[in-house]
C-alpha cells in the first residue's frame, strides 16, 4: 500500500470492507492522519443517518405486549458477540434498519408504510455498495464560506455518495446546486440542496472528472454560477 493509496481507503474502512491486513495498516495510518480520521467519522455518521431513516415510534401497545411476553422467554446464551473496532459495518447498519422494520410491523403498521421503510433500507444498501467497491475513491474539499464536501465515487459501480457537511445557511431565494463535470468541462446538474445532506448518485459517474458545488437562485440553474463554492477533482 503506497502513501497516496492509503487515503482512498476511508470509504471501504467505514463500511468494514477491508481485508484484515489492509485494515490493520489503515488503522495505524489513522493514528497519524487527522484528515482520514475525520473523513471516516463523517462517512460513518452519514451511514448511521441513513439507517435511522427507518426508525418509527413504536405503537403504544408494543411495550405492554413485550413485557407480557417476557415471562414466556427462556434465557439462553446469545449467539452474537461484539467485536471491538468493527462499528457501523454494512451488516450492522442493515441489521439496525431491519430491526426497526420488525418493530413497526409487529405493531401492525400498514403495508404502505412498510414499503416506505423498505425504500430507506434500499438506500442504505446502495450506499454500502458504493463504499465497498474496490475502486472507490474518496475526495474531499472545504466549501467557501464554511463546511466541506466529500465525494466517494466508483467508476466500476457507476455510482457515488456525496456528503455535504456544516454548510452555511443561504438566503431563502438561494440554493446549493451539485454538479458533475465531464472530460469536456461540461457540467451536469445532479440536484439542489437546502443544506447538509447525504446524496446517492446512481449512474452517470463514468467519465466525470470533477464534482462542483455552486450557489444558485431558488430552484437551481441550467448552468453553474461561478466562482464555485467547491470544485473537487475526481481523477
Amino acid at each position: 500500500m503506497t502513501d497516496p493509496d492509503v487515503h482512498t481507503l476511508t470509504g471501504p474502512y467505514a463500511l468494514d470492507a477491508l481485508p484484515e491486513d489492509e485494515r490493520i495498516r489503515f488503522e495505524e495510518h489513522l493514528t497519524v492522519c487527522t484528515f482520514c480520521s475525520t473523513e471516516v467519522d463523517e462517512l460513518r455518521e452519514a451511514a448511521v443517518k441513513l439507517a435511522t431513516q427507518v426508525a418509527t415510534p413504536p405503537p403504544p401497545r408494543l411495550k405492554a405486549d413485550v413485557m407480557a411476553a417476557i415471562s414466556d422467554v427462556r434465557q439462553g446464551r446469545s449467539p452474537v458477540t461484539e467485536r471491538p473496532g468493527r462499528q457501523f459495518s454494512r451488516r450492522s447498519m442493515l441489521a439496525l434498519a431491519a430491526a426497526s422494520l420488525a418493530a413497526v410491523t409487529a405493531g401492525g403498521v400498514a403495508i404502505d408504510q412498510y414499503r416506505d421503510k423498505t425504500d430507506a433500507i434500499q438506500a442504505n444498501d446502495r450506499v454500502a455498495a458504493v463504499l465497498a467497491q474496490p475502486d472507490a475513491r474518496t475526495v474531499r474539499s472545504q466549501v467557501t464560506g464554511g463546511g466541506d464536501a466529500t465525494v466517494v465515487a466508483s467508476n466500476r459501480g457507476d455510482a457515488a455518495v456525496v456528503v455535504l457537511h456544516n454548510l452555511r445557511k443561504l438566503p431563502s431565494n438561494k440554493t446549493w446546486q451539485l454538479w458533475l463535470i465531464d472530460t469536456n468541462q461540461t457540467p451536469h446538474s445532479i440536484g439542489v440542496a437546502a443544506g447538509d445532506l447525504t446524496k446517492i448518485v446512481n449512474g452517470g459517474i463514468t467519465g466525470k472528472v470533477a464534482f462542483g458545488l455552486t450557489v444558485e437562485p431558488e430552484g437551481g440553474s441550467a448552468r453553474p454560477t461561478f466562482p464555485a463554492a467547491a470544485l473537487i477533482s475526481m481523477t
